[in-house]
């Protein structure tokens, strides 16, 4: 799944998109926020889904879409 603008660290991971990011802001990069009130948080979404990264929010998305 694509990442956005995300970058790496310096370990090679990706960095962690901010839990207080709202999806208003993330559309732009991942359209599979449309339909989401625009002020909810990354965070919310994370518990909600019970993940802590945002591409397990994605993913979650799309399960959720697809039932």
């Amino acid at each position: 799944m694509p990442l956005g603008k995300h970058s790496r660290n310096q370990d090679g991971t990706f960095r962690k998109e901010r839990s207080d990011s709202l999806v208003k802001n993330l559309r732009e990069d991942y359209p599979q926020l449309n339909g989401i009130n625009g002020n909810t948080k990354l965070g919310t979404l994370k518990e909600k889904y019970n993940t802590d990264s945002l591409s397990g929010v994605l993913e979650g998305i799309q399960k959720t879409r697809k039932s």
